[in-house]
């Protein structure tokens, strides 16, 4: 085998990754992806698959605006199975401080060209007549998508194949240096790069990266078509989402093609079992009823939990490691790794080729976070 066997290996498989290694491989590089267990596991086959601009801040809405962009312009070549959908979503304000909050996000979307429409409380009532009364006003952003995500991931992965990507699944990496990748099995490949794609495994290879898992569950409905016609997400999502106390529960609920009602969401810090915490589930199972009254009268049929990575300023980290010419992060992504899997790629196959980006890439870099100097000296 050639000293660089390949221009860049890609570690990790799920929609991240995946989407890095169709990337790459379009760009004509020779490609190696590798990935520990299945295509599209950990975090991607654990999420709702909600395509949504955020406004956060300027920068999650660059990256997550930018990001809906390219879906909007791969949904066609997406296949049926991926079930992508453009549902939009709807905020909803249930008193006048969140309805307030909703007028401010009505003009930060309008200022930056998101289309959006107010609705007041009939017209909310119209959209989705199993809300509860008495809901002061929603936000439809009408071009906010879904996706199924495991499928999605693997059409990327296809898409890298197809163009001469080697795939290597089932095979632990032991270590990563600024010359390849060593497997469990003793066994070497050589790059020219590597992107570590590993979501909340990262620090295991990086020891040192500022990245805490955070767990998160969802249950599923049986099917009952027509009865969330929109993902309907309360305001309050983005303090629970961006808290940083060990457990927080908002309203999220996704209507799926099926028609089936993904329900979410909760945060949880510092757990490491991946069971089913009851107490948590039935917390946030009584958020989502108290907005969709009649939910209390359906069929869960399954759920389950995954884990998130999380970085202290909620922005993923992406680009090279300070101090490793070779080494690039993409993860720390927490809740929008499917929405900016394909941002991040284009940001990626920015730095690799000195290209310049077509957003603003200073925000995610991994340089900005003084503890990844620990890293530095363990590589």
């Amino acid at each position: 085998m050639s000293p660089r066997a390949y221009d860049v290996i890609i570690v990790g498989a799920g929609i991240v990754g995946a989407a890095c290694a169709a990337e790459c491989a379009k760009e004509g590089m020779r490609v190696a992806v590798v990935e520990s267990s299945c295509v599209g596991g950990g975090a991607t086959a654990a999420g709702m698959g909600h395509i949504v601009v955020m406004d956060d801040s300027d920068a999650q809405f660059a990256l997550t605006r930018y990001s809906q962009c390219l879906w909007d312009q791969l949904a066609d070549d997406l296949p049926p199975e991926c079930e992508f959908r453009r549902y939009g979503t709807i905020w909803i304000a249930t008193d006048e401080e969140e309805l307030d909050h909703l007028r401010r996000k009505e003009q930060f979307y309008r200022e930056r060209h998101v289309p959006v429409e107010f609705l007041d409380e009939r017209a909310l009532a119209e959209a989705e007549p199993n809300l509860r009364e008495g809901l002061r006003g929603g936000l439809l952003v009408p071009n906010d998508s879904v996706v199924y995500p495991p499928c999605a991931a693997r059409f990327l992965l296809e898409r890298a194949r197809d163009r001469g990507a080697v795939i290597f699944v089932g095979r632990p990496v032991a270590r990563l240096d600024e010359q390849g990748v060593t497997l469990r099995d003793g066994s070497f490949l050589p790059a020219g790069a590597i992107i570590n794609a590993t979501g909340t495994w990262a620090p295991e290879l990086m020891p040192g990266l500022a990245i805490k898992k955070r767990k998160g569950h969802l249950a599923i409905t049986d099917r009952y078509p027509g009865f969330v016609r929109h993902q309907l997400v309360e305001v309050g999502y983005l303090k629970s989402a961006h808290a940083h106390e060990a457990s927080s529960i908002a309203f999220n609920i996704q209507p799926r093609p099926t028609g089936q009602l993904l329900i979410g969401s909760s945060r949880q810090y510092d757990v490491e079992s991946s069971d089913v915490s009851h107490a948590v589930l039935a917390r946030m199972l009584a958020r989502a009823c108290a907005y969709l009254p009649r939910l209390a009268e359906l069929s869960i049929i399954r759920t389950w939990t995954g884990f998130r990575a999380a970085t202290p300023d909620n922005l993923p980290l992406i680009g090279p490691l300070p101090g490793h010419e070779h080494l690039y992060l993409a993860t720390g992504h927490e809740g929008l790794g499917i929405t900016t899997s394909l941002g991040t790629a284009k940001l990626l196959i920015a730095h690799l080729l000195k290209r310049p980006p077509a957003i603003p890439p200073e925000p995610y870099l991994p340089s900005r976070m003084e503890s990844l100097t620990c890293v530095k000296s363990s590589l």
